[in-house]
């Protein structure tokens, strides 16, 4: 018998291997494994979550354009507070374990949520903006790779689900200027003046954010 998991956390994924982590692309984008020609469904829901060391190149991996266009965003946590260092320190002094968790939510009633968050409204010209901001992706002269298809589709199911977890059951403009850096960063590639122009891909976003016109 075959046991998959609902989140799977790949703690600095560019450490692992190009085999390794091709491997995840059939998971990531079908829900699906394949094992000696037999296909496997996962349960729902199912996660791919990953951390990146951003330093140290010695012993990492390129992850793939294809593999990174899979992960919906893409965000940087920074350094804590000091408040939040602090609360790191105590926590630590203490030796929590993992023992000691439980359970703040079932997988069904994740599901239960994922299918409101399908009733969320987001109109033609919400939609319109979404889809003339990644057309400005490529075409903009700063940027050599442009957001992808599916960059567009995860856009309007992060839009969905930001209106939803804001208590609003429809999409504003705002949302997806907000949005954007986080969801369409790591989908682009910067050309030599774009990487001479802006300081990330991030800042690249903004930037075409800035360059096209917000639906009234």
């Amino acid at each position: 018998m075959q046991f998959f998991c609902n989140f799977l956390l790949a703690d600095e994924i560019n450490r692992s291997s190009p085999k390794s982590q091709s491997a995840l692309l059939e998971v990531m984008e079908e829900k699906q494994v394949t094992i000696d020609g037999n296909i496997f469904e996962l349960e729902k829901p199912f996660m791919v979550l990953a951390t990146q060391n951003p330093i140290e190149t010695f012993g990492t991996y390129h992850l793939p354009e294809a593999q990174m266009d899979r992960f919906i965003i893409k965000i940087s946590l920074g350094y804590p507070s000091k408040k939040d260092e602090m609360d790191i320190l105590l926590k630590n002094e203490d030796n929590i374990s993992t023992k000691k968790l439980t359970s703040v939510i079932s997988c069904e009633e994740i599901q239960q949520l994922c299918e409101k968050i399908k009733d969320v409204h987001c109109s033609d010209s919400v939609r319109q903006y979404i889809i003339d901001i990644v057309s400005m992706t490529r075409k903009a002269d700063f940027i050599k790779l442009g957001v992808s298809p599916r960059g567009s589709i995860a856009m309007y199911k992060m839009a969905k689900a930001f209106a939803f977890i804001n208590g609003r059951d429809y999409v504003k403009p705002d949302d997806i200027k907000f949005l954007a850096p986080y969801v369409f960063g790591h989908r682009i590639m910067l050309t030599p003046k774009g990487k001479s122009v802006v300081q990330s891909t991030e800042d690249a976003i903004d930037r075409v954010v800035s360059m096209v016109a917000v639906p009234v």
